[in-house]
């Protein structure tokens, strides 16, 4: 296994995006997902550049988080989602799958409270861009642990109605996967990555999920 700073695109055949919000906790979701020794840290903003894994030809990347990020400046923060936009734009053909982590229990909060502004919010705007750029995009609703067993369903069709997806939420599980990387129940998104991974005829790399 291989973790750098720096894209090595010798024999690399195809890319798994990892993109969300500072603090959502896609890092941690990475290290539990490939074992992959990647920068995780407290505070929003610490990575702030893409960090990629090289597993075999496969390509997994933790973009830098957007949204608040603690101590940056505001036109950093533009500065950084403008080069998540271009990265993604430079590189759609090579990557075959994209992950939005968000943070399930605050994220039907955090869409109104931009739609209150008339602002469409940037968890949104970066969904409908991954798939506008013909990017397979799956959504990691994290943190469900925090979620009462009586509101589960209810958060997650919300969550679905929140990115344009009609609830039910079932209609959409082969979109949407809820899971904690806190308590390591990972199995949901880690059924939809081998599933796409199948359809791509790599079963091959089941083994570093």
């Amino acid at each position: 296994m291989k973790a750098s700073k720096t894209v090595e695109q010798n024999g690399t055949n195809l890319e798994i995006l990892f993109v969300g919000r500072s603090n959502v906790g896609k890092s941690s979701l990475i290290k539990e997902l490939f074992g992959a020794k990647v920068r995780v840290g407290k505070r929003p903003g610490v990575t702030l550049r893409p960090f990629h894994v090289q597993l075999s030809d496969l390509l997994v990347t933790d973009m830098p988080g957007f949204g608040f990020m603690s101590g940056v400046k505001d036109r950093k923060q533009d500065i950084v989602k403008d080069k998540i936009v271009h990265y993604i734009e430079n590189n759609a053909e090579r990557i075959k799958l994209g992950v939005l982590v968000i943070d399930g229990p605050f994220f039907p909060d955090v869409v109104d409270r931009w739609d209150a502004r008339d602002q469409i919010p940037i968890d949104i705007e970066m969904f409908d861009f991954l798939r506008e750029v013909g990017i397979d995009t799956l959504i990691a609703a994290n943190k469900m642990d925090k979620v009462k067993e009586n509101e589960y369903d209810p958060l997650l069709d919300e969550i679905a109605a929140r990115l344009g997806l009609e609830p039910p939420w079932e209609n959409w599980k082969h979109l949407i996967a809820p899971i904690s990387v806190k308590k390591g129940e990972l199995k949901p998104l880690k059924s939809l990555l081998k599933d796409r991974l199948h359809e791509m005829k790599r079963d091959d790399l089941f083994k570093y999920i």
